[in-house]
């Protein structure tokens, strides 16, 4: 049987609590960085597209020796959000959005608006989990991200936005499953040039 379990990207991190044997988690964010630093941004300025994901944003700005943002989202009820505001300086800047996951597309989507709106030149999105749920394809299509990477943890299928780009995790678990095999660190393969 299993005695071990590798996950990526959990959306809470309490959740590894619930099993009764170990949890390996590991981040998406290297594979995803690859693909970020090849796209050529400029002025580099790292956003979350709301204060939830601040964290996030912040290990990636760190890493990318990238300024940060945020877009201040407020609820005006349930069902209605209203952004008004983006902490930090992106006007005349490329912008990467991250986010752990993408269900609805509705935050991200607004947070990419209101980018372009404050006058940021390029904006892209990384996440973790393309959920797609509900109306996430339409709003992703209407999206001015001119690129939205995700990574393969969930299989995409029929009609997708052709700004979406999935990057593969099968490298990452690969290297992942050999170290444990090693009884060697994973924190290893999330430091600075650690894809051994």
């Amino acid at each position: 049987g299993c005695d071990r379990v590798l996950t990526i990207d959990l959306h809470a991190q309490q959740i590894q609590g619930f099993f009764d044997i170990p949890v390996d988690h590991l981040w998406a964010r290297p594979v995803l960085e690859e693909a970020v630093r090849g796209a050529g941004l400029e002025n580099l300025v790292v956003c979350s597209p709301d204060v939830g994901g601040v964290k996030l944003a912040r290990a990636w700005a760190k890493s990318l020796d990238a300024s940060l943002a945020i877009v201040d989202k407020r609820r005006t009820s349930g069902e209605d959000v209203v952004m008004e505001n983006v902490i930090g300086e992106v006007d005349g800047c490329d912008v990467l959005l991250t986010d752990d996951m993408i269900s609805t597309g509705g935050t991200i989507t607004q947070a990419a608006r209101i980018l372009k709106e404050k006058g940021a030149n390029r904006v892209c999105i990384a996440v973790a989990h393309a959920v797609l749920c509900g109306p996430a394809r339409e709003r992703l299509a209407e999206c001015p991200a001119e690129i939205i990477w995700v990574s393969n943890t969930i299989p995409l299928e029929g009609d997708l936005p052709p700004t979406l780009k999935t990057v593969s995790v099968a490298p990452l678990l690969a290297r992942a499953v050999t170290r444990i095999h090693r009884e060697e660190s994973l924190s290893a393969l999330f430091w600075e040039g650690g894809s051994s």
